[in-house]
């Protein structure tokens, strides 16, 4: 939205403040998801926006039954979560006639991320009334009561689940990973939609990536070459400036100094070439992701911003739930181990 008014304001006469722009535009989508704007539209049309997983229920129900607890925290007040989860789970097994069958613990309006650097009380809510219950302070977190707000300090301590035993799944690199990595142990796993089609684009262009990486792998040899034949260079000119160094041996070096000379221009010359083959086929390798940023995890060689953001943060990322349902409950993910540039 902002790059479009951005793109529509250029063409304006006069100045623009951008950085009120934003401010701008980021209180206007803060507004319409406090005032119901938005939520509104996707409740009256709930499968137009929401994307139903026919095998989260039993993703759930394979966790609850290998002896786990599950918990629910949602940014989103409980008249919202209610009628998305009711969506999402109701009726998808026998067992579970309600949505909340399948969670310990359900907490709305959890304001992450201050949920996770902030002290914020837990507060009863009545599910009918969505009011608060006022019944003193919150001690015990139980199955049977929505609670709102609170903060992962007292989660923790009326848990008594804190640390490595909690595996936290959010789809918010700030509000869910990001400040939660950095302030608790939790662990985390990333839930990241685009990860499905940055996959099956991976696969259908491995030949073009594994050209890539060749050309990149000679680049690199040419560019070593050329800094030996340089050195080269530089050892026969001080071998020439020797006074001590004879006519016959100068006679001799000039004609390799010449010879290496041509090699080096031949070299940087198909250096250029391969950096232009490179270049187009990154760019033809990018837009296959996406027409505009390319992947929304790497940029060239290297990891983008993003992509960092999750390797770091991220102790799990996936694109949805239920891939979780392909191995077992009690399955240790180990991080594969990755060499250091100095190791290949």
């Amino acid at each position: 939205m902002y790059t479009t008014i951005v793109d529509w304001a250029d063409k304006q006469t006069g100045t623009v403040d951008y950085d009120k722009l934003f401010g701008d535009i980021r209180t206007a989508i803060d507004e319409a998801h406090r005032d119901d704007t938005l939520k509104t539209v996707i409740k009256a049309e709930m499968p137009s926006y929401v994307l139903k997983d026919p095998k989260l229920a039993e993703t759930l129900h394979k966790f609850r039954s290998s002896g786990k607890k599950l918990f629910l925290l949602t940014n989103s007040l409980y008249d919202y979560t209610a009628e998305v989860m009711s969506y999402l789970l109701d009726g998808e097994r026998k067992a579970y006639p309600s949505w909340r069958n399948y969670f310990d613990i359900v907490i709305v309006g959890g304001a992450k991320p201050a949920f996770f650097n902030e002290l914020r009380p837990f507060v009863q809510i009545d599910p009918t009334t969505f009011a608060p219950v006022t019944n003193g302070e919150i001690k015990h977190l139980t199955r049977d009561k929505i609670y709102q707000g609170g903060n992962v300090v007292a989660f923790e301590q009326m848990t008594g689940i804190k640390g490595e035993q909690v595996l936290y799944i959010g789809d918010h690199i700030y509000g869910d990973i990001l400040r939660l990595r950095k302030q608790h142990m939790w662990r985390t796993a990333m839930v990241l939609q685009e990860l499905e089609r940055e996959i099956s684009v991976s696969d259908r262009l491995e030949a073009q990536i594994n050209d890539l990486e060749l050309l990149d792998r000679r680049h690199r040899n040419l560019e070593s070459e050329i800094d030996y034949q340089t050195l080269r260079l530089k050892k026969i000119a001080r071998v020439l400036d020797d006074p001590a160094t004879t006519a016959q041996m100068k006679s001799r070096l000039e004609e390799e100094r010449k010879q290496m000379r041509a090699s080096v221009e031949t070299l940087r010359q198909r250096a250029n070439l391969m950096d232009a083959e490179v270049d187009s086929l990154e760019q033809r390798i990018d837009r296959a992701y996406n027409a505009h940023w390319g992947s929304c995890l790497r940029e060239d060689n290297e990891n983008s911003r993003f992509g960092e953001q999750v390797n770091d943060y991220a102790d799990l990322y996936t694109s949805k739930v239920s891939n979780f349902l392909s191995y077992s409950p009690l399955r240790y993910f180990r991080a594969p181990r990755r060499a250091m540039p100095h190791e290949i």
